[in-house]
C-alpha cells in the first residue's frame, strides 16, 4: 500500500529484509574505511566498547547488525585492535562484522579473556567515557570498574574523539539516503500545513501533531520525539522554542509553526516550517511575516556561509551572529549535528537560551562530511499585529561536505497558506 503527499512524494511500506541487508553492508564500510582513520589519527592502538543488554552504549548500538535491533546480547564487548585494522567480540557468537574470539570452554572469565585478546598491545586503549558528550560516555559505572582492572597494565583514554567521529562522520552516498529521509519528512510536513489537515476554527495543534505521529507510523517510518505544533496571533505571545506544545484550536489570523522529525533507514530528521492561515478578506499573508522568512532565510545562508570543518562551534556562532546583526538581522542560533542521532554527534552552534559560548561541546572542532540542522530564529515586529513581537523558527537538515554546507532537500521559502 502507498500513499501520495500533497508535496508529491510517495511512500510505501519499507522491504525490511532489504532494508537490513543494505544497512549491514554499509556498517561493515564504515566500520572499513572510518575506525581505522581515527585511531591512527588519534593514536590509539586499541578501543573497547562494552554494553549490557537493555543498558546499551550508544556507540555499541550503532555497530550491532540489523536484526540485533540496536540491543547487546548478556554483556556485549567489541573491540579494536592494530588501530582498528583487526576487530573482534568478546562474545560467545559473532556480533555481525565482529567475529566471536572468545572460547569460553577455554577461559570462562570474559574480562580475562579481554585481556588475553588485548595483551599484545603496546600502545593507548580508548574507552568510552567522556564529561562532554553523553554519546561518548555510554560505559556504565560497573561496566568501568570492570575494565579497568580487567587490563589495569595497559595505558587507557577517553575515546571520546573516536567515538564522536565514527558517529559523525559519513561516507559516500550516506548524504544520498538522508536526502531521501529528509524529502519524506518534507512531504508529511507540507500535508500537515495544509488545509487536507487544518480546518480553521476546528483542528487544534494536538491534532496535527497527532496526525504527523500516526502517518508516519502508517508509513512504517519512525518519529524521535512527540511532533510540536503552535501558533502565534495578534494579542498573543511571542513564542520561544522552551514553550514546547501549546494545544489551542488553530483559527484564522495564526501562525502555524511545526518542529518534526523522522527516522528512516536509521537516520533521522529535523525540520520546521510555517504556514499563515488567511483570516477572513486576507488573499495573502502579513507582509512583515512575508520579509521575517525572507530574512531567516537570509541568516540560514550567512550561518552555512560560516561554517568550515576545523572551525570550533563557538567561533562559527560568534561570526554568525556579527554578520547577521550587521544587516539588520535579531538573530538566535542554535544549530546542531544531525545523523544517526537527532541531536547527533558533533559540535554544538549555540542554544537557544546561550548565545555567547557553548563551554564543551562549543569547543569542538567541526568535522568534515557531516549532517546539520541549520536550526536558528529570528525576531520580527509585525505592524499588521499593533507591533507585537513574532519569531520565525526555521530548521531545514544540511550536509558538509567538498561544496561547503548545502540543504539536503531544499528549504522553506515561503509561507504555506491555508485558505
Amino acid at each position: 500500500m502507498s500513499a501520495i503527499l500533497r508535496s508529491g512524494v510517495t511512500f510505501a511500506a519499507m522491504d525490511v529484509r532489504t532494508a537490513a541487508r543494505d544497512r549491514d553492508r554499509l556498517l561493515k564500510r564504515r566500520l572499513d574505511a572510518i575506525v581505522p582513520d581515527l585511531m591512527r589519527r588519534h593514536r590509539f592502538e586499541a578501543w573497547v566498547i562494552s554494553a549490557r543488554e537493555y543498558n546499551e552504549d550508544p556507540v555499541a548500538a550503532t555497530m550491532l547488525p540489523a536484526t540485533w535491533l540496536e540491543t547487546a546480547r548478556r554483556r556485549t564487548i567489541l573491540v579494536f585492535r592494530d588501530h582498528g585494522a583487526q576487530r573482534g567480540a568478546i562474545s560467545r557468537y559473532p556480533v555481525g562484522p565482529f567475529p566471536s574470539v572468545w572460547d569460553p570452554d577455554e577461559q570462562p572469565d570474559q574480562w580475562a579473556a579481554l585481556a588475553d585478546y588485548l595483551s599484545g598491545v603496546a600502545g593507548t586503549i580508548g574507552i568510552n567515557t567522556s564529561g562532554v558528550f553523553g554519546l561518548a560516555d555510554g560505559l556504565s559505572s560497573t561496566e568501568h570498574l570492570a575494565l579497568v582492572q580487567a587490563i589495569s597494565e595497559h595505558h587507557v583514554e577517553s575515546a571520546e574523539k573516536l567515538a564522536i567521529g565514527w558517529l559523525e562522520t559519513r561516507l559516500d552516498g550516506e548524504a544520498k539516503t538522508m536526502e531521501e529521509a529528509c524529502r519524506m519528512a518534507h512531504g508529511f510536513l507540507r500535508t500537515a500545513l495544509s488545509e487536507e489537515v487544518i480546518r480553521p476554527g476546528s483542528t487544534s495543534t494536538e491534532d496535527v501533531a497527532w496526525w504527523l505521529t500516526q502517518t508516519v507510523h502508517d508509513s512504517g517510518h519512525g518519529i524521535w520525539f512527540h511532533p510540536g505544533v503552535t501558533v502565534q496571533r495578534r494579542g498573543g505571545d511571542t513564542m520561544s522554542p522552551a514553550d514546547g506544545i501549546n494545544d489551542r484550536v488553530i483559527e484564522r489570523g495564526d501562525l502555524v509553526h511545526i518542529d518534526f522529525g523522522i527516522v528512516r533507514n536509521g537516520y533521522h530528521t529535523d525540520q520546521q516550517q510555517h504556514a499563515y492561515v488567511l483570516a477572513e478578506g486576507e488573499s495573502a499573508p502579513p507582509g512583515s511575516l512575508v520579509s521575517g522568512l525572507a530574512q531567516g532565510n537570509r541568516l540560514q545562508e550567512i550561518l552555512m556561509a560560516e561554517m568550515s570543518p576545523g572551525l570550533t562551534g563557538n567561533e562559527v556562532l560568534r561570526s554568525t551572529i556579527d554578520a547577521a546583526r550587521s544587516e539588520g538581522i535579531r538573530p538566535i542560533v542554535y544549530t546542531h549535528p544531525i545523523g544517526l542521532h537527532g541531536h547527533a554527534a558533533g559540535s554544538t552552534i549555540g542554544l537557544w537560551d546561550n548565545q555567547e559560548a557553548v563551554v564543551g561541546a562549543g569547543d569542538y572542532p567541526i568535522g568534515a562530511n557531516t549532517g546539520w540542522s541549520i536550526e536558528l530564529a529570528l525576531e520580527v515586529e509585525v505592524p499588521e499585529w499593533d507591533g507585537q513581537t513574532a519569531r520565525i523558527m526555521l530548521e531545514e537538515d544540511a550536509f558538509l561536505g567538498a561544496d561547503g554546507v548545502t540543504f539536503l532537500d531544499g528549504r522553506q521559502e515561503e509561507l504555506w497558506l491555508i485558505g
